[in-house]
């Protein structure tokens, strides 16, 4: 039986083994048919597939492990420094120039189903970073009072055995409960790829409901071969809104639940290289029928704001799980749900409901006093037009929100502005060298339009958590006090610095301020009167047997030199 051609044709950047077997690739299977040159023992890439070249070797390289040929096929030579897999031939003019890995494809000669299942029963062939199953719940538990992990980075294995990693197989692990149905929003899925993870723990028959916010002709048509699998695209009102939320909903068979907030895509590359930060929530049992309806909430309100969050997707397949988490037991979640809808925003009852202004509310409502002197400190993995100098939009709006606690505000300086962006060295010299710039979508285009912001940029450095090489992905806000070694907030989300993400007021005087948002986002505010019952988090080292803030950077932080410049973009296609 002929497989289906992949959509991505050429394009194709995907590498994961289940799909290999789904789908064909042309292009690929003639440099692999047509084995490695004589004279040189290396693969011969067309000169029209050389923008592709290193994402090609290794795909060449997974066909070399799923479908092998016979022993009397010429040897390839031993993969290069860079792990790009096979060689090319020296006839043919290379473009050294690297491609963005957040591009999309899949790949696949015919195999049987008997080949399909060995290949898929080896799970260090799928997960590079495979560590003991069982023990997820003695890690998190483990993990408290913060329950904030760093992803496992594939090169540094250092990361591998540090407590405060996690791995995708880890979320889905057995001893925090036995999934009997999962929820996965995201901006980018690669169904096979997590397909791939699904089987490995053993829950690949288990209603999944994808809502995704990325152009994925797969998931259109994923029910037809997956039943179990329904995926909604999720439906934006300007071309220029983005779903860019990436959260999970897991239901276990004793009927409890667990929450888990996370800035990485579910496809491969942004959980092999790549910094991203993940909060697992502890276990939500089912209430009593007989409970009362405000019984089980949260002290930070934590599930009133999931639910009407999760109700502004206007998705019919959501109504059963916003269901189950009004009748589940919340209480025990120390943190703050922060979210972003598309639309216009007022304040109500509770104050602001998303983006920045929410965080403002809360601030005001429960963060300690906090002196003017102690900087906001922001980073994230693209940065949006912000304006002609830094009181356009951070000031006015978005340091004007995060610089609130719950003193009056009265005369009082901004806090300093610091912002913590890969450098043009930081990506060069990164495990995956430039490509590993593709999770850094920052355009020259918007760059040259704010030159003020270079002189507010930071280094990413993280040898403390050995990722300094592991480019950021994640997304985090805080404002902390070095000399005190405290920490008055931190804040985990999908949210990149942009107006499309956190919201921009609209500055007619004469009416109630709107806030304006384009994205889908969501994200956790911890603050220390909730989490640990004191006003400030420790930094660096414990405190009255409290441990400190795991932080994903290194502070003090780095300025860029007079020579640094921000990775952009366009370097991937220089």
């Amino acid at each position: 039986m002929s497989k289906k051609i992949c959509p991505y044709a050429e394009k194709c950047y995907r590498r994961n083994p289940i799909h290999f077997n789904e789908f064909s690739h042309p292009h690929l299977e003639s440099i692999y048919k047509r084995g490695l040159d004589s004279a040189t023992q290396e693969y011969i890439i067309p000169s029209d597939l050389l923008d592709n070249v290193d994402v090609i070797l290794q795909q060449l390289k997974l066909m070399e492990k799923i479908f092998p040929k016979d022993d009397s096929s010429p040897k390839k030579k031993q993969a290069n420094p860079q792990g790009q897999g096979a060689g090319f031939t020296k006839s043919e003019k290379r473009d050294s120039s690297p491609k963005p890995s957040t591009s999309r494809g899949h790949s696949a000669p015919d195999s049987n189903l008997a080949k399909k299942q060995k290949i898929t029963r080896d799970i260090k062939d799928y997960i590079p970073v495979v560590v003991e199953k069982g023990q997820m719940s003695k890690k998190l538990e483990a993990a408290s009072p913060y329950n904030f992990f760093l992803t496992a980075i594939t090169d540094s294995k250092r990361t591998h055995s540090e407590p405060l990693t996690i791995t995708l197989q880890e979320i889905l692990d057995e001893s925090l409960g036995v999934i009997e149905s999962s929820v996965q929003i995201n901006f980018m899925v690669d169904i096979g790829w997590l397909l791939g993870h699904y089987y490995f723990a053993g829950i690949l028959d288990t209603p999944l409901l994808v809502l995704y916010g990325d152009d994925t002709p797969e998931l259109q048509t994923i029910s037809k071969h997956k039943p179990k699998v329904t995926a909604v695209k999720v439906k934006m009102a300007t071309p220029f809104s983005t779903s860019h939320t990436k959260m999970m909903l897991l239901g276990y068979k004793d009927g409890s639940m667990r929450v888990v907030v996370s800035t990485a895509n579910l496809y491969e590359d942004d959980w092999h290289n790549r910094t991203q930060g993940v909060w697992i929530s502890p276990l939500l049992t089912p209430l009593p029928d007989s409970a009362d309806t405000a019984a089980g909430e949260s002290p930070t309100m934590f599930r009133q704001d999931l639910m009407l969050y999760l109700v502004e997707y206007k998705c019919a397949e959501l109504q059963p799980w916003i269901a189950r988490i009004r009748k589940s037991d919340f209480s025990a979640i120390n943190v703050f749900f922060i979210g972003s809808v598309p639309g216009g925003h007022r304040e109500g009852p509770r104050g602001h409901p998303w983006g920045h202004a929410r965080v403002s509310s809360i601030l005001q409502k429960h963060c300690a006093p906090i002196d003017d002197s102690v900087p906001v400190v922001c980073q994230s993995s693209s940065i949006g037009s912000l304006g002609a100098g830094v009181q356009a939009w951070i000031q006015n709006d978005f340091l004007n929100s995060l610089r609130r606690d719950s003193t009056p505000l009265g005369i009082r300086k901004f806090p300093a502005f610091k912002m913590i962006y890969p450098s043009y060295s930081n990506v060069s010299g990164s495990h995956d060298g430039m490509l590993g710039g593709g999770c850094l979508p920052y355009s020259k285009n918007t760059n040259d339009k704010q030159p003020w912001l270079t002189s507010y940029l930071h280094q990413w450095t993280s040898k403390l958590r050995h990722r300094s090489q592991a480019m950021p992905h994640i997304k985090s806000y805080t404002r902390f006090d070095l000399e005190k070694k405290s920490m008055y907030w931190f804040m985990l989300t999908s949210a990149n610095l942009s107006k499309a993400a956190w919201g921009s007021f609209n500055k007619n005087a004469n009416i109630q301020a709107c806030l304006r948002i384009a994205n889908y986002e969501v994200g956790v505010l911890f603050l220390p009167r909730f989490v640990i019952g004191e006003d400030t988090f420790p930094l660096g080292s414990p405190r009255d047997g409290i441990p400190p803030f795991p932080l994903p950077y290194d502070a003090p932080l780095t300025p860029y030199s007079p020579d640094d410049k921000p990775f952009l973009m366009d370097y991937l296609h220089m």
